[in-house]
């Protein structure tokens, strides 16, 4: 089932003639996702990964896509993966947690067990205050829900890290973001909609004033 919402009279953005398509892995969080946009002024249409198909999308004409967070690994994400391959270079994408690890995988990245499980608790990230991260604080304190992550040394060379950890000595640990270095394509490993992530509504806003307006 295919929701619809415009936000009237107000928001930063509108998408004109078009709208944002969230594909839902079936998490409790794509509606924070979903009323974050519409906050923003966004129009949005939430559909389940295995609801909706590649004809279906292109009949849907969306301006942009998000790839949201799920219980699952990239290859049990439904339509998630053909999604990628096939508007990756045609519209924007935006992935998150799941969204951010299937990306990776649809480009020839590896998906691995993250050395420690993050349920619902907190970090501080650094960042190259570029893309989705313009503007941020930084450090920023994001909230994050995963057991996996996208091994760093398997990153194509089309990505290139934008957000991440630091072990003990300060060095760079686990990759909490990223952006392809020619496409308009973003992906964070944690949640910007969680009410416990810092400037979350600003990292969304940074996503959808990458989208060409019509």
């Amino acid at each position: 089932m295919i929701e619809c919402h415009r936000r009237q009279g107000g928001g930063i953005f509108s998408l004109d003639s078009g709208m944002l398509l969230i594909i839902d892995n079936y998490d409790s969080f794509t509606y924070n996702l979903y009323q974050y946009f519409c906050e923003l002024g966004c129009e949005t249409k939430v559909v389940r990964n295995d609801a909706i198909t590649i004809a279906d999308i292109h009949a849907l004409q969306p301006q942009a896509i998000v790839i949201s967070p799920g219980p699952c690994t990239p290859n049990e994400a439904g339509i998630s993966l053909q999604v990628i391959q096939e508007f990756m270079g045609k519209l924007p994408l935006l992935g998150v947690c799941l969204g951010h690890q299937a990306i990776a995988q649809a480009l020839g990245g590896k998906v691995i067990r993250a050395d420690k499980v993050m349920h619902g608790k907190t970090s501080p990230i650094q960042h190259t205050n570029t893309g989705v991260f313009s503007g941020l604080n930084n450090p920023l304190t994001v909230t994050r829900y995963h057991s996996l992550i996208v091994e760093k040394e398997s990153l194509p060379e089309c990505l290139e890290v934008t957000a991440w950890t630091l072990d003990d000595l300060g060095q760079q640990k686990e990759i909490m973001g990223y952006s392809h270095k020619t496409l308009p394509v973003e992906a964070v490993q944690f949640h910007p909609e969680s009410i416990k992530t810092e400037q979350g509504h600003e990292i969304l806003a940074n996503f959808l004033a990458r989208i060409p307006q019509t």
